[in-house]
Protein backbone atom coordinates (compact mmCIF):
# COMPACT_ATOMS: atom_id res chain seq x y z
CA UNK A 1 0.00 0.00 0.00
CA UNK A 2 1.51 3.63 -1.11
CA UNK A 3 2.17 5.53 1.99
CA UNK A 4 0.89 8.53 -0.38
CA UNK A 5 -2.49 7.24 0.39
CA UNK A 6 -2.71 6.06 3.99
CA UNK A 7 -0.50 8.64 6.12
CA UNK A 8 -1.31 8.39 9.79
CA UNK A 9 -4.26 10.45 11.52
CA UNK A 10 -6.03 11.28 8.23
CA UNK A 11 -8.08 14.29 9.87
CA UNK A 12 -5.27 17.20 10.06
CA UNK A 13 -6.77 18.67 7.33
CA UNK A 14 -10.92 18.30 8.34
CA UNK A 15 -12.96 20.77 6.87
CA UNK A 16 -10.09 22.55 4.80
CA UNK A 17 -10.57 23.38 1.26
CA UNK A 18 -7.72 22.99 -1.22
CA UNK A 19 -7.01 23.74 -4.78
CA UNK A 20 -3.77 21.42 -5.75
CA UNK A 21 -2.82 22.75 -10.06
CA UNK A 22 -1.00 20.57 -12.19
CA UNK A 23 -2.40 17.60 -10.02
CA UNK A 24 -3.61 15.05 -13.07
CA UNK A 25 0.18 13.38 -12.71
CA UNK A 26 3.50 13.78 -10.66
CA UNK A 27 4.02 15.85 -7.82
CA UNK A 28 0.60 17.63 -8.04
CA UNK A 29 -1.12 14.51 -7.99
CA UNK A 30 0.86 12.86 -4.80
CA UNK A 31 0.10 16.01 -2.91
CA UNK A 32 -3.70 15.58 -4.08
CA UNK A 33 -3.58 12.37 -2.92
CA UNK A 34 -1.59 13.12 0.81
CA UNK A 35 -3.95 16.08 1.50
CA UNK A 36 -7.56 14.67 0.65
CA UNK A 37 -6.20 11.58 2.78
CA UNK A 38 -5.83 13.67 5.77
CA UNK A 39 -9.51 15.04 5.54
CA UNK A 40 -9.22 18.20 2.88
CA UNK A 41 -11.53 19.12 0.12
CA UNK A 42 -9.33 18.87 -2.95
CA UNK A 43 -9.91 20.51 -5.89
CA UNK A 44 -7.90 18.89 -8.65
CA UNK A 45 -6.78 21.98 -11.23
CA UNK A 46 -5.34 19.99 -14.03
CA UNK A 47 -4.99 21.15 -17.75
CA UNK A 48 -5.55 17.19 -19.25
CA UNK A 49 -8.65 16.00 -18.65
CA UNK A 50 -8.22 12.49 -18.70
CA UNK A 51 -5.55 12.74 -15.79
CA UNK A 52 -7.11 15.19 -13.59
CA UNK A 53 -10.08 13.57 -14.06
CA UNK A 54 -8.62 10.14 -12.93
CA UNK A 55 -6.78 11.89 -10.08
CA UNK A 56 -10.29 13.74 -8.59
CA UNK A 57 -11.79 10.19 -9.03
CA UNK A 58 -9.45 8.46 -6.96
CA UNK A 59 -9.18 11.06 -3.90
CA UNK A 60 -13.51 12.05 -4.30
CA UNK A 61 -11.88 15.32 -5.07
CA UNK A 62 -13.24 17.85 -7.76
CA UNK A 63 -12.03 18.10 -11.31
CA UNK A 64 -12.07 21.77 -13.21
CA UNK A 65 -9.83 21.82 -16.83
CA UNK A 66 -7.57 25.05 -16.12
CA UNK A 67 -5.07 26.12 -18.47
CA UNK A 68 -3.17 28.42 -15.36
CA UNK A 69 -1.48 30.30 -18.38
CA UNK A 70 -5.06 32.11 -19.19
CA UNK A 71 -6.35 34.08 -16.15
CA UNK A 72 -10.00 33.93 -16.72
CA UNK A 73 -9.62 29.62 -16.07
CA UNK A 74 -7.66 30.53 -13.26
CA UNK A 75 -10.08 32.81 -11.48
CA UNK A 76 -12.94 30.28 -13.05
CA UNK A 77 -10.82 27.63 -10.83
CA UNK A 78 -10.51 29.54 -7.77
CA UNK A 79 -14.61 30.47 -8.21
CA UNK A 80 -15.26 27.14 -8.39
CA UNK A 81 -13.98 26.28 -5.11
CA UNK A 82 -15.44 29.22 -3.10
CA UNK A 83 -18.68 28.24 -4.78
CA UNK A 84 -18.89 24.42 -3.87
CA UNK A 85 -17.50 24.80 -0.39
CA UNK A 86 -17.27 28.12 0.75
CA UNK A 87 -13.67 29.46 0.49
CA UNK A 88 -9.93 28.79 -0.05
CA UNK A 89 -7.63 27.53 2.97
CA UNK A 90 -4.90 25.73 0.63
CA UNK A 91 -3.78 27.08 -2.61
CA UNK A 92 -0.79 24.70 -4.31
CA UNK A 93 0.39 26.16 -7.15
CA UNK A 94 2.47 23.58 -8.99
CA UNK A 95 1.51 23.31 -12.91
CA UNK A 96 3.93 23.19 -15.51
CA UNK A 97 3.99 22.84 -19.25
CA UNK A 98 7.09 21.48 -21.11
CA UNK A 99 9.19 23.76 -22.92
CA UNK A 100 12.37 23.37 -25.57
CA UNK A 101 15.40 22.61 -24.30
CA UNK A 102 17.83 25.71 -26.04
CA UNK A 103 20.60 27.78 -25.36
CA UNK A 104 19.76 31.51 -24.55
CA UNK A 105 20.50 33.24 -28.03
CA UNK A 106 17.98 30.70 -29.41
CA UNK A 107 15.19 31.10 -26.82
CA UNK A 108 12.11 33.66 -28.39
CA UNK A 109 9.72 35.95 -26.97
CA UNK A 110 6.77 33.09 -27.61
CA UNK A 111 9.11 30.55 -25.00
CA UNK A 112 9.74 33.23 -22.25
CA UNK A 113 6.27 34.08 -22.94
CA UNK A 114 5.11 30.19 -22.11
CA UNK A 115 6.88 30.08 -19.17
CA UNK A 116 6.45 33.22 -17.25
CA UNK A 117 2.38 32.31 -18.29
CA UNK A 118 2.55 29.01 -16.58
CA UNK A 119 5.40 29.15 -14.23
CA UNK A 120 4.78 33.15 -12.87
CA UNK A 121 1.17 34.56 -13.90
CA UNK A 122 -0.61 31.39 -13.19
CA UNK A 123 0.09 31.44 -9.46
CA UNK A 124 0.04 35.23 -9.34
CA UNK A 125 -3.35 35.49 -10.07
CA UNK A 126 -4.42 32.45 -7.99
CA UNK A 127 -2.65 33.83 -5.27
CA UNK A 128 -5.13 37.12 -5.69
CA UNK A 129 -8.32 35.52 -5.97
CA UNK A 130 -7.98 33.10 -3.13
CA UNK A 131 -6.28 36.00 -0.94
CA UNK A 132 -9.39 37.69 0.31
CA UNK A 133 -10.63 34.18 0.95
CA UNK A 134 -7.83 33.26 3.08
CA UNK A 135 -7.68 36.56 5.01
CA UNK A 136 -11.82 35.96 5.73
CA UNK A 137 -10.89 33.32 7.50
CA UNK A 138 -7.57 34.94 8.95
CA UNK A 139 -5.75 31.49 8.02
CA UNK A 140 -4.36 30.50 4.80
CA UNK A 141 -1.43 28.38 3.32
CA UNK A 142 -0.23 29.03 0.20
CA UNK A 143 2.56 26.82 -1.50
CA UNK A 144 4.23 27.17 -4.85
CA UNK A 145 6.72 24.46 -6.52
CA UNK A 146 9.86 26.11 -7.36
CA UNK A 147 12.97 24.84 -8.71
CA UNK A 148 16.36 24.05 -8.46
CA UNK A 149 17.13 25.16 -12.04
CA UNK A 150 16.30 28.19 -11.60
CA UNK A 151 18.72 28.50 -8.32
CA UNK A 152 21.50 27.06 -10.14
CA UNK A 153 20.78 27.99 -13.74
CA UNK A 154 20.71 25.21 -15.56
CA UNK A 155 21.46 25.37 -18.63
CA UNK A 156 19.08 25.08 -21.18
CA UNK A 157 15.76 26.60 -19.84
CA UNK A 158 15.84 29.63 -19.63
CA UNK A 159 12.23 30.03 -19.34
CA UNK A 160 12.03 28.03 -16.64
CA UNK A 161 14.45 29.27 -14.75
CA UNK A 162 13.34 32.34 -14.74
CA UNK A 163 9.66 31.67 -13.94
CA UNK A 164 10.66 30.08 -10.76
CA UNK A 165 12.96 32.44 -9.58
CA UNK A 166 10.12 35.30 -9.93
CA UNK A 167 7.87 32.62 -8.63
CA UNK A 168 10.28 32.92 -5.53
CA UNK A 169 10.25 36.33 -5.23
CA UNK A 170 6.12 36.28 -5.60
CA UNK A 171 6.24 33.78 -2.81
CA UNK A 172 8.82 35.92 -0.28
CA UNK A 173 7.30 39.60 -1.11
CA UNK A 174 3.45 38.24 -0.35
CA UNK A 175 5.00 36.50 2.31
CA UNK A 176 5.74 39.75 4.20
CA UNK A 177 2.64 41.83 2.89
CA UNK A 178 0.07 39.11 3.95
CA UNK A 179 1.62 37.68 7.56
CA UNK A 180 -0.45 40.15 9.83
CA UNK A 181 -3.92 38.16 7.81
CA UNK A 182 -2.56 34.82 9.10
CA UNK A 183 -1.81 33.70 5.74
CA UNK A 184 1.95 32.00 5.05
CA UNK A 185 3.22 31.70 1.58
CA UNK A 186 6.26 29.24 1.29
CA UNK A 187 8.30 27.80 -1.61
CA UNK A 188 9.47 24.16 -2.20
CA UNK A 189 12.46 23.17 -4.65
CA UNK A 190 11.45 19.48 -5.15
CA UNK A 191 13.70 16.81 -6.35
CA UNK A 192 11.98 14.09 -7.24
CA UNK A 193 10.87 12.38 -10.18
CA UNK A 194 7.92 14.17 -11.67
CA UNK A 195 6.90 14.00 -15.42
CA UNK A 196 9.10 16.71 -16.36
CA UNK A 197 11.84 15.29 -14.74
CA UNK A 198 10.99 12.14 -16.76
CA UNK A 199 10.98 13.71 -19.94
CA UNK A 200 13.89 15.66 -19.64
CA UNK A 201 15.59 12.47 -18.79
CA UNK A 202 14.22 10.64 -21.86
CA UNK A 203 15.91 13.39 -23.97
CA UNK A 204 19.34 13.10 -22.32
CA UNK A 205 19.31 9.58 -20.48
CA UNK A 206 23.11 8.84 -20.11
CA UNK A 207 22.64 12.31 -17.63
CA UNK A 208 19.97 10.04 -15.50
CA UNK A 209 22.11 7.86 -13.35
CA UNK A 210 25.08 10.58 -13.03
CA UNK A 211 22.25 13.05 -11.47
CA UNK A 212 21.36 10.06 -8.93
CA UNK A 213 24.61 9.33 -8.09
CA UNK A 214 25.96 13.07 -7.69
CA UNK A 215 22.83 13.39 -4.83
CA UNK A 216 24.06 13.13 -1.20
CA UNK A 217 21.30 10.12 -0.71
CA UNK A 218 22.27 8.71 -3.67
CA UNK A 219 18.56 8.96 -5.41
CA UNK A 220 16.03 11.13 -7.24
CA UNK A 221 13.17 11.54 -4.71
CA UNK A 222 9.24 10.03 -5.14
CA UNK A 223 6.69 12.25 -5.32
CA UNK A 224 4.76 10.40 -2.53
CA UNK A 225 6.42 9.53 -0.21
CA UNK A 226 9.34 12.74 -0.45
CA UNK A 227 7.60 15.66 -1.55
CA UNK A 228 3.45 15.13 -0.73
CA UNK A 229 4.77 14.68 3.45
CA UNK A 230 6.42 18.00 3.56
CA UNK A 231 3.52 20.08 1.26
CA UNK A 232 1.32 18.26 3.70
CA UNK A 233 3.22 20.07 7.04
CA UNK A 234 3.33 23.63 5.12
CA UNK A 235 -0.12 23.00 4.37
CA UNK A 236 -1.58 22.37 8.01
CA UNK A 237 -1.65 24.18 11.71
CA UNK A 238 2.02 23.38 12.09
CA UNK A 239 3.63 25.87 10.00
CA UNK A 240 1.55 28.60 11.11
CA UNK A 241 4.61 30.78 12.57
CA UNK A 242 6.54 29.43 9.26
CA UNK A 243 6.35 31.75 6.04
CA UNK A 244 8.77 33.21 3.27
CA UNK A 245 10.95 30.41 2.91
CA UNK A 246 12.14 27.79 0.37
CA UNK A 247 12.56 24.93 1.50
CA UNK A 248 15.05 22.24 -0.82
CA UNK A 249 13.22 18.97 -0.60
CA UNK A 250 15.91 17.47 -2.30
CA UNK A 251 18.02 14.95 -0.72
CA UNK A 252 20.87 17.79 -0.21
CA UNK A 253 20.86 18.28 -3.65
CA UNK A 254 21.27 21.87 -3.04
CA UNK A 255 24.20 21.64 -0.97
CA UNK A 256 26.76 21.82 -3.81
CA UNK A 257 24.62 21.93 -6.64
CA UNK A 258 24.09 18.93 -9.61
CA UNK A 259 25.36 19.37 -12.44
CA UNK A 260 23.02 20.08 -15.86
CA UNK A 261 25.30 20.13 -18.44
CA UNK A 262 23.91 18.73 -21.46
CA UNK A 263 25.18 18.79 -25.21
CA UNK A 264 22.72 21.90 -26.44
CA UNK A 265 22.93 22.88 -30.37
Amino acid sequence: MRLGTTPPGGDRLEGRVAVVTGAGAGIGAAVARRLAAEGARVLVAERDEETGRATAEEIGGRFVRTDVSDKAQVLAMIGTAVREWGGVDILVNNAWAAGDVGRVENKTDAMLAHGLGIGFYGPFWAMQAAFGHMRERGWGRVVNMCSLNGVNAHMGTLEYNAAKEALRTLTRTAAREWAPSGVVVNAVCPGAKSAAYRLRMSEHPELEAQVGAMNPMGRIGDPDEDIAPVVLFLAGEGARYLTGNTLFVDGGAHINGVAWAPELP
